[in-house]
């Protein structure tokens, strides 16, 4: 497989392939930027391919280089108790990584879990140097950088540790803030409409953003809508890509205060674990009506939301939950960026008019401009006819992390 990369502004695009040394006129330390750049970049995609299986494990990819800079063995992090990255890459590179380099998504575990530690199979293997993106903030399994520093090793870190980032925002999030990582997806008209006057709202969009949709959930751990959209659309909330059915579905989680979610909705229809989240004072009947077909936890009430939703991750958090997908409605939607528990926005815009009917979002706690929520995009693709635009909240100023967490 041929990679093509281009280092920071103004270098030259290099190509790499397994068994052919870096092509290029550059040479010293920019000839190693431009060979360190493109493999990382490697790396992370590499490391993409986890997504959806590894939780609650992060994603990791790791691009092996034998002493000579050809490349002897790839890998990724492909489920939660299978071998990592580092591991799969040393077995498929063999002998061959004795005096190499190792470039990894993350910084290589130093504790023995499900695993044994990843910075022992790389000082077996003989590496002599690593090329690191993010160090680990996980304290039980940090250490790895140092370890093989003290064997000898030498390490490097912080090589494209933002687009490293991006695709660990969700098991990242997950340690640093110690909650779920929040994805809320919507789909709207130009001119902010989730729904027409009359309710209906099957489709705004195209088939082709739809299948994006089910992509993402399958790639979630959890899926996460209001009672009025489980009222007013009984969705199913499960994971249908076109490729087939995804290696898990994740797990459907209703919020519904009041406990209204009807017997017959389909997210109780046993196809996926559900989860129903009502208050600790709603009405026993109710609740037991529905534990005959779905989990239910009771949360506390925070009016005026219905629900203390910084709880309802907590919950989700013990459960092994990394990433949520928040489908909405608006007024849940608008809870959850009012209580800065959003950490990307993906919505997908059609090319059409209603002019009037439910706006995607909800009240979110903004009184004046000077409160607006502010993001940055990171992503804009056509779907289809449509727009998928990926964006996620400016940090406020002093936070030490990428995400608003207020």
């Amino acid at each position: 497989m041929t990679v093509r990369a281009a280092a920071a502004s103004g270098a030259r695009a290099v190509v790499i392939s397994p068994g052919a040394a870096v092509a290029g006129k550059a040479t010293g330390d920019e000839e190693t930027r431009v060979t360190d750049l493109a493999h990382m970049r490697r790396a992370i995609e590499l490391a993409a391919r986890g997504h959806g299986t590894t939780s609650p494990n992060p994603v990791v990819g790791c691009v092996v280089l034998d002493a000579s800079g050809r490349v002897a063995g790839e890998g990724f992090h492909a489920h939660a108790g299978g071998p990592h990255a580092e591991v799969v890459a040393l077995r498929a590179a063999g002998e061959r990584a004795r005096g190499g380099t190792a470039y990894v998504t993350l910084e290589p575990c130093d504790h023995t879990g499900r695993t044994g530690p990843c910075s022992a199979a790389l000082l077996a293997a003989g590496v002599a140097r690593v090329v690191v993106a993010v160090r680990d903030p996980n304290p039980q399994a940090a250490g790895g950088a140092e370890r093989l520093r003290r064997h000898g090793v030498t390490v490097e870190t912080g090589v494209l540790a933002a687009e490293a980032e991006r695709g660990n925002a969700e098991w990242l999030t997950s340690v640093r803030l110690g909650r779920p990582h929040v994805t809320w997806k919507y789909a709207a008209t130009l001119d902010g409409r989730s729904a027409a006057a009359d309710g209906t709202s099957q489709w705004i969009t195209s088939p082709e953003a739809r299948a994006d949709v089910h992509r993402l959930r399958a790639e979630a751990d959890a899926v996460v809508a209001g009672i009025g959209t489980v009222l007013a659309d009984d969705p199913l909330l499960t994971a249908r890509p076109a490729g087939g059915p995804p290696a898990r579905q994740p797990l459907r989680v209703v919020v519904d205060s009041a406990a209204r979610t009807p017997a017959g909705a389909r997210v109780l229809d046993g196809e996926a674990p559900t989860l129903v989240a009502v208050a600790a004072d709603a009405d026993p009947v109710a609740v037991k009506a529905i534990a005959g077909r779905a989990e239910v936890v009771r949360l506390p009430r925070r009016e005026p939301y219905g629900l203390d939703l910084a709880e309802l991750l907590a919950e989700l958090r013990r459960r092994e939950v990394v990433g949520v997908l928040l489908e909405g409605g608006p007024t849940l939607a608008g809870s959850f960026l009012r209580e800065g528990l959003v950490d990307r926005v993906v919505g997908y815009l059609a090319p059409a008019l209603l002019g009037a009917g439910a706006a995607a979002l909800g009240p979110a706690g903004v009184a004046t401009i000077a409160g607006t929520h502010r993001l940055e995009f990171e992503d804009v693709t056509p779907t289809g006819p449509d727009l998928r635009l990926t964006a996620r909240p400016i940090p406020l100023r002093g936070d030490a992390d990428v995400h608003r967490n207020r």
